[in-house]
């Protein structure tokens, strides 16, 4: 048995009755209103948007509610029927108010408190269909999730990959502004829309800014006449450096990257990160401004190198700028064209400040800015969700993309499970719309069939508002796949609320089906 098992259930001799669970509920309950006004105080100068202020509220009660173990108390109202606090991020007081209620009533107090309205207990769930209308635009008519697909640059050229993209369920696009030109982006933007006509489907767009992304930006090896692609085993050592830097007999691997200072920044026993993870090492030794690195992960037959791949430095503040200059020029483009702008490793409230201010003085005035996706990236982006989310959504419409690929690298992948779900409840407190994105249905996309495993992870997002899939020959059918299990799992769960649809398989079943 697990030592720790008796943290999460009661002995049932030990479950309190309504009395002392009533008096329980009736103090933390007042303990998380002043908890949650004083947070919200806090926030409060942040807050311009009227219309987000009950949901900034909503978020600070929620924040102090999960400051405390429930484990204990959900189990002790069970028998009563009121475990109804595990599905409470929308409506954190009401769901409360609601449990007091009953519970008043089980003790036979003469004057019980009222329940609260159905309008007010499911408020929050109408706050968040409408931020997400205000970010994707209207809901699909048969489904509520949104399907979003990251275009290839063919996409420019060939109005027909739009239309088919349309036809079979896409509701917004996404252009990676990491690549490609305003011409590119210019006839993406041209063909979407002329599919849009064409098929009578709405379809918005969102442009993601490059942002500090660090790639590698050249392999060097010794000696240098060797043309063999460059792999790397458990054990190798690689020398990170700038542009000048040289492997050497001793160390016969290096790395440049496109950001030359960050060599500079790590320290002895800093993890790096290669290849969206695929490569790890750590830093064992600084050089003259280059650090040498000893891979810990590698695949069994060689890990390899080349320009352009990924560099992550979870526990290294790299100094960089959040907005850089091509991101500050590319600006200009998307609040013309975008219907919303993904914020690549936002990590702080000032990181959301200096979009705003950015977009604010590109649309002077004569156009409304474009919602803001915060791409949590990073370790510092999920420890201060909750400020970007005020910050972000204070201004005007936000949402939230989970993106599993860096955030994998950066936690560690065992964490990444664990946090895609906190991150789901935070962002449904605040009432603010997520995006599931990062290798959905990725073997279909690319290969023509997926694995059992991605169709689960599939049916899994449908606890978000909309879901990304990225560029690949097969991304059609991959969204008419995507279009179905949303439509099937709808009627089956809405967040994390089971909403027990009949079950058709078994419609028919006797009692004869157990002696034929």
């Amino acid at each position: 048995m697990c030592s720790h098992r008796g943290k999460a259930m009661l002995q049932v001799d030990m479950v309190p009755g309504p009395p002392q669970l009533l008096a329980q509920l009736r103090t933390m309950r007042a303990d998380i209103a002043r908890e949650g006004r004083e947070q919200y105080a806090a926030w409060l100068h942040y807050v311009q948007r009227e219309a987000f202020r009950p949901s900034a509220l909503n978020l600070a009660h929620y924040l102090a509610l999960r400051r405390r173990d429930l484990r204990e108390l959900q189990v002790a109202l069970m028998p009563f029927g009121l475990s109804s606090l595990g599905r409470c991020e929308s409506r954190v007081l009401p769901n409360l108010d609601a449990v007091i209620a009953a519970l008043s009533r089980f003790v036979d107090e003469t004057d019980p408190p009222s329940f609260p309205s159905a309008a007010a207990f499911f408020a929050g769930e109408t706050l968040l269909q409408r931020a997400a209308e205000d970010v994707f635009g209207p809901t699909p008519a048969t489904r509520t999730v949104r399907i979003m697909v990251t275009l290839p640059c063919e996409a420019a050229s060939d109005p027909e990959l739009a239309r088919r993209l349309l036809a079979a369920g896409t509701d917004a696009v996404r252009i990676n502004c990491a690549h490609d030109d305003v011409d590119v982006w210019g006839g993406m933007v041209t063909n979407v829309c002329a599919a849009s006509a064409l098929t009578g489907r709405p379809c918005t767009i969102c442009m993601d800014i490059a942002g500090p992304k660090v790639r590698v930006e050249e392999v060097r090896r010794w000696p240098a006449a060797q043309d063999t692609p460059i792999r790397v085993q458990i054990g190798d050592r690689i020398l990170l450096g700038n542009e000048t830097v040289q492997a050497g007999r001793d160390v016969g691997i290096a790395l440049s990257s496109s950001v030359p200072t960050v060599a500079a920044r790590v320290r002895v026993g800093d993890p790096v990160w290669i290849d969206d993870g695929k490569i790890g090492a750590r830093v064992v030794e600084m050089r003259d401004g280059a650090a040498v690195l000893k891979v810990t992960v590698a695949p069994i037959a060689g890990g390899k190198l080349r320009p352009h791949q990924g560099l992550n430095f979870p526990e290294t503040d790299l100094g960089i700028e959040v907005l850089g200059d091509k991101d500050r020029r590319d600006l200009a483009f998307v609040v013309e064209h975008a219907d919303m702008v993904g914020f690549s490793f936002v990590s702080a409230a000032s990181d959301v400040e200096l979009l705003q201010s950015e977009l604010e003085r590109h649309c002077a005035g004569t156009r409304p800015l474009p919602a803001i996706i915060l791409k949590i990236e990073t370790v510092s982006a999920v420890r201060n969700l909750p400020s970007l989310i005020v910050a972000a959504a204070s201004r005007g419409p936000v949402a939230v993309m989970i993106a599993r690929g860096d955030l994998a690298v950066n936690l560690g992948y065992q964490r990444l499970a664990e946090i895609q779900e906190e991150i789901l409840w935070l962002c449904e407190s605040a009432r603010i719309p997520v995006i599931w994105a990062t290798q959905v249905l990725e073997r279909l996309v690319k290969k023509g069939r997926a694995s059992r495993g991605e169709f689960t992870d599939a049916a899994m997002a449908e606890r978000a508002e909309c879901v990304m899939l990225n560029k690949g020959p097969y991304v059609v059918d991959a969204v008419a796949a995507l279009n179905d299990v949303l439509a099937r799992m709808e009627g089956h769960q809405a967040k994390k609320t089971s909403r027990l649809r009949s079950l058709h398989a078994w419609a028919k079943e006797s009692s004869s089906a157990l002696t034929s």
